[in-house]
């Protein structure tokens, strides 16, 4: 079955002048019926155990990734992009991956992208990361949901894109709308699978945050798809898997279990490494669909 709008590909219709995410059927499809690839900790590239990425954030956009994670903790009184703590892994400003998406952006007048920001262990104040998106010249770009603005109810992407707001930004916890309006509460939009998934609990689409009990129905689905190993109650990411793990029908075979439950695909499938990306897409480059 081919499964709709699985932006994976760079596709030979992404240069149409009428293109939305390089596809014109996507411009009257709403955001929160498009299912989104995305790129895990997208920043942090490298070889380590600690890295999750081989190819930084422009890379992936270039590849088709609109969708896009980073953890922030403050070091030295900085945002910072690190990977559970600033002595493991330190990637840089937070500052940095804002740049990165709005100059993209600045190329490529017809893409919407996404920036998802994990702060749920500093807890780090809302307002503080106002000045990031400012020094950027990325403020106006971004999206304002308002106060009534559905979950499931988003504008299309040929809406945001005549709005000339095409960055779209959401914070796991301590975002505030009435603080920053651009900075969307995640869980007020989604709910998401288990985090940091091995093989034994790789292939579900069960409800684990907000919380278990949380409404399907009334939120888009966040399903992680970057397989980790085990090491002695350490989690690590798996990239010598990717082939097997980002592969079309690996990939299809957690979706189809999301139908089965909830019936609908989920609307981010997000995986580590990207590499795999471009490899799997190679066959067909004329479409957005799995």
């Amino acid at each position: 079955m081919i499964f709709p709008a699985l932006l994976l590909s760079l596709a030979a219709s992404t240069f149409a002048q009428d293109a939305c995410n390089g596809f014109t059927e996507l411009c009257s499809r709403k955001y929160s019926d498009i299912t989104f690839a995305a790129s895990h900790n997208a920043a942090f590239v490298g070889y380590s155990p600690s890295h999750n990425q081989f190819e930084y954030p422009e890379s992936g956009m270039d590849m088709g990734i609109r969708y896009f994670t980073t953890q922030v903790h403050i070091e030295d009184g900085e945002i910072r992009q690190c990977h559970t703590d600033c002595a493991l892994l330190d990637v840089g400003p937070f500052s940095e991956i804002v740049v990165s998406i709005k100059n993209w952006l600045d190329s490529h007048p017809r893409e919407v992208v996404t920036l998802l920001i994990g702060n749920g262990d500093d807890n780090i104040l809302i307002e503080e990361f106002q000045p990031a998106f400012e020094a950027a010249g990325a403020r106006d770009m971004v999206f304002e949901p308002g106060s009534d603005l559905g979950p499931r109810n988003w504008p299309t992407l040929g809406e945001l894109i005549d709005l000339g707001k095409r960055f779209v930004v959401f914070m796991d916890y301590n975002a505030d709308l009435a603080k920053v309006p651009y900075i969307i509460p995640q869980y007020d939009h989604y709910v998401e699978t288990p985090f940091s998934p091995t093989k034994d609990n790789f292939f579900n689409c069960d409800v684990d945050r907000p919380s278990a009990d949380t409404p399907v129905d009334e939120r888009m689905i966040f399903a992680n798809h970057n397989l980790n190993i085990d090491i002695a109650g350490i989690k690590v990411p798996a990239p010598l898997h990717a082939a097997d793990t980002n592969s079309v029908g690996n990939i299809r075979q957690q979706t189809e279990i999301c139908v089965a439950d909830h019936g609908r695909n989920p609307n981010v499938v997000m995986v580590n490494p990207l590499e795999m990306m471009w490899e799997i897409n190679k066959a067909d480059r004329s479409s957005s669909t799995l």
